[in-house]
C-alpha cells in the first residue's frame, strides 16, 4: 500500500518536472507571438484618460483570459479528432489580422473624422471589444503553437501545458502593457518625491522627468508597430501554411516576406470591404 502511494508521487512529481520542461520550450516557441501580442495590446490599450487606462486594460484582461478558455477546449477536441480544421481557423485569424492592420495603415494615411463628444463611453466600449477580438485570434496561434510542442505527449500533460503557456502570455502580455501605460504616473511620483526633498537633479528626479517626456512618443511609436505587428503575424500565417507562396518568397528575409503578405492581403480585403461599403452606399 505504502509502496504505491510513494510510486502515484513518483508519477506526479515526474508530470510535474516534463511539464515544467516541456513549458519553457512551450514558452520559447511562442515569444515572437508574445511579442506581436504585446504590441498590439499596448497599442489597443493606449489612447484613454489616465483614469481609464487600468479599468480598460483590466476589461481586455478578462476578456483575453475568456478567449483562452473557449479555445483551449476546442483546441484540444481538434488536435484529437479533426486536427485538419486548425490551419483554415488560422489562416480566417491570418485574415482578420491583415485587414485589421491595413485598415489601420489607410487611418494613418488618411485619417478622417471620428465620433464627437457623446460618443466616447461607446468609442471605449467598442475598443475594448476589438481588443478582445484581435486578442482571440493572437491566442488561438499562441495555443495552437504551444499545443504543437507537446503533441504526442500524454494528453493530460498536454492540457496543462497548453494551459499554462495561455494563461502565462495573457497575464506576462497585459501585465506589461499596465506598466507601459502607467510610465507617466512613475514620473511624476518620482518627480515629486525628488521635489519634496528639495533635489530637482537627482537621478530620480531626471530618470521621471525621461519617463513623462518619453510617454508620448512610446503611445505614438506602439500605434505604428501594433499595425506592422498585425500584418506580421497575419502575413506570417499565411505564409507558413500556403506551400506555393513559401516557395515563391522563398529567398527573401523572413521578417520582409511575412510583412510583404500581410499588407498584400490586408490590401486586397480592405478594397473588397471599401468597394462593397461603396456600392452599398450608391445602392441606399
Amino acid at each position: 500500500m505504502t509502496g504505491g502511494f510513494f510510486a502515484i508521487l513518483d508519477d506526479i512529481a515526474a508530470l510535474l518536472d516534463d511539464t515544467a520542461v516541456m513549458s519553457k520550450i512551450a514558452v520559447k516557441k511562442v515569444g515572437g507571438v508574445l511579442g506581436d501580442d504585446l504590441a498590439v495590446g499596448a497599442e489597443r490599450a493606449a489612447g484613454f484618460a489616465a483614469k481609464r487606462e487600468l479599468p480598460v486594460i483590466w476589461a481586455i484582461t478578462k476578456g483575453s483570459v475568456i478567449n483562452k478558455f473557449i479555445i483551449l477546449p476546442f483546441a484540444f477536441l481538434l488536435s484529437a479528432f479533426a486536427p485538419w480544421a486548425i490551419v483554415p481557423i488560422l489562416m480566417l485569424g491570418a485574415a482578420y489580422l491583415s485587414f485589421e492592420g491595413a485598415e489601420k495603415a489607410y487611418e494613418y494615411l488618411f485619417p478622417h473624422a471620428h465620433h464627437e463628444e457623446g460618443g466616447k463611453n461607446l468609442d471605449e466600449a467598442a475598443k475594448i471589444k476589438s481588443a478582445i477580438r484581435t486578442d482571440f485570434i493572437l491566442s488561438i496561434e499562441i495555443v495552437v503553437i504551444g499545443l504543437g510542442t507537446v503533441a504526442g505527449k500524454p494528453l493530460l500533460e498536454q492540457i496543462v501545458v497548453t494551459t499554462l503557456v495561455a494563461l502565462a502570455a495573457t497575464a506576462g502580455v497585459y501585465g506589461v502593457v499596465a506598466l507601459m501605460v502607467r510610465m507617466d504616473d512613475m514620473g511624476y511620483w518620482l518627480m515629486e518625491k525628488s521635489d519634496s526633498l528639495g533635489a530637482l537633479k537627482t537621478p530620480a528626479h531626471l530618470l521621471g522627468r525621461g519617463l513623462v517626456a518619453a510617454m508620448p512618443r512610446l503611445i505614438k511609436a506602439l500605434g505604428y508597430i501594433g499595425t506592422v505587428a498585425m500584418l506580421l503575424v497575419g502575413g506570417g500565417i499565411f505564409l507558413h501554411h500556403t506551400p506555393w507562396l513559401h516557395h515563391l518568397l522563398h529567398g527573401w528575409p523572413s521578417l520582409l516576406a511575412e510583412l510583404a503578405v500581410g499588407i498584400a492581403a490586408g490590401a486586397l480585403l480592405l478594397g473588397a470591404a471599401k468597394a462593397f461599403e461603396h456600392l452599398k452606399f450608391k445602392k441606399d
